[in-house]
């Protein structure tokens, strides 16, 4: 993702002290420059209507993620209802300590939100505002992450989904309704069936399978152990995934992996579905579009591949959990400690599936959730360990912030979904943001 565009407007009143307006203006510009943001306007002092106006068209050519009105001094809220309606993207208002030093109130700044914040409430306009000295990281730090969240929120609104085949039967978790995901989220949704989509995987030339087959090799350590006409259709599904993906410009598919990859074609899904994970296209098992999108966002923000997962297992007594599926994690998520080997499915007996501990490291864990049919965003977190291989495939030994057993009680007694999104990083700053920026409910597991 491109970095957030942010537009900035400054506004003061002359009749406040202007020089220490101008010193603050400057810290606080200088401080959002030395952000991961593109800036666009200037930290000129706007004092009336009319140099607003002129600001205002500078900023109509160039559509924003937020617009940041720096408070630097009181006004009254008459511009700022202006601004709001005038520029269409999510409000932040900075307003700024002084010194209690028994002078003069040189800014008064903070009554100057606090009479914008009011007016916009009247006309039902939301806002999110920062009360923080302009120099202070933390400022920035949540502006930008402010930003992002509204970033995610545009994107999804230009973004397509494929979703291949239908979710199996019994598995309600992986349920969706296009009209609701585009209404709500904004998303696009195709379905796929999927015998078509093995019929274009069949007809993969097999000389195109053999760049797939380099790339594998260097990936895994045993690629000639696994049974070579298996494999090979193994790697037409990687190319059928790509192909689709780029021709008709998915940026996330929800495949229906088992059992017809295997009865109809004789090959697994999973190595394929890992490889587009590691392309950063994210592909999610059991036609779970949900947990696509999930994985998605996660990717967006965290700028890195990311992963669909079943919690498999928690143990009360070490205090841990199990974060497990067949073979689909990205590469990248791999401990470097440990080789990653190509392996055949555990039930089925076919390749290809990638096998690999993950990384030790801090993770945030999220799902965008339907349970007891109510659209709500689930948050966790933790400290993925070092450990070795719990079962076979791609899996991974995690401490959570809460105690293991809290959190299994609680996905019991939610009645949340088994597919959770993991992703390397704290990220729920951004995603909370996100949520309150859809009015989505969030289910903190903290």
């Amino acid at each position: 993702m491109k970095a957030p565009k942010v537009g900035v407007l400054a506004l003061a009143r002359s009749t406040f002290d202007m020089e220490f307006a101008e010193e603050i203006v400057l810290k606080a510009w200088n401080n959002l420059q030395a952000s991961k943001l593109e800036l666009v306007g200037s930290p000129k002092l706007l004092m009336d209507d009319a140099t607003v106006q002129n600001a205002l068209q500078t900023l109509e050519k160039e559509p924003c993620d937020l617009l940041l009105i720096l408070q630097v001094t009181f006004t009254d809220a008459s511009m700022i209802a202006g601004i709001a309606q005038s520029i269409q993207a999510p409000l932040v208002l900075w307003s700024f300590p002084e010194p209690r030093n028994g002078g003069r109130l040189r800014l008064n700044s903070l009554c100057g939100i606090n009479l914008a914040g009011h007016s916009l409430g009247k006309n039902e306009q939301a806002f999110h505002y920062v009360h923080q000295a302009a120099e202070q990281a933390e400022a920035t730090e949540k502006i930008s992450s402010l930003a992002k969240a509204s970033q995610v929120v545009r994107r999804l609104r230009e973004t397509k989904l494929a979703v291949i085949g239908k979710h199996p039967d019994g598995f309600d978790t992986c349920s969706y309704d296009p009209k609701t995901a585009n209404e709500f989220l904004g998303v696009q949704v195709d379905s796929i069936p999927l015998p078509d989509f093995i019929e274009q995987a069949k007809d993969i030339p097999d000389q195109e399978t053999d760049q797939v087959y380099q790339r594998v090799d260097q990936e895994v350590t045993n690629l000639a152990e696994m049974e070579e006409a298996s494999l090979r259709k193994s790697l037409k599904v990687y190319s059928a995934l790509s192909h689709l993906a780029e021709k008709q410009k998915y940026q996330g598919l929800a495949v229906r992996c088992w059992p017809e990859f295997f009865t109809d074609f004789g090959c697994a899904a999973c190595g394929a579905m890992s490889m587009m994970n590691e392309d950063q296209i994210p592909c999610g098992c059991e036609a779970d579009l949900y947990g696509t999108l999930t994985t998605l966002i996660l990717q967006w923000i965290g700028e890195k591949p990311a992963f669909l997962t079943d919690l498999v297992d928690i143990d009360p007594q070490d205090n841990t959990g199990v974060f497990w599926h067949c073979g689909l994690a990205p590469k990248s998520m791999a401990d470097p400690q440990s080789e990653i080997r190509a392996t055949l499915h555990t039930n089925r007996k076919k390749p290809l599936l990638y096998e690999f501990p993950l990384k030790p490291g801090r993770v945030t864990i999220a799902r965008l959730s339907q349970a007891k049919n109510r659209t709500q965003l689930v948050l966790a977190g933790g400290e993925m360990l070092r450990r070795p291989m719990s079962y076979t495939g791609t899996s991974g030994v995690i401490r959570f912030d809460l105690p293991a057993q809290q959190i299994l009680d609680t996905i019991m007694a939610e009645r949340l979904e088994h597919h959770f999104s993991i992703s390397y990083g704290e990220f729920r700053p951004v995603l909370r943001n996100f949520a309150k920026m859809l009015d989505l409910q969030v289910l903190e597991m903290t």
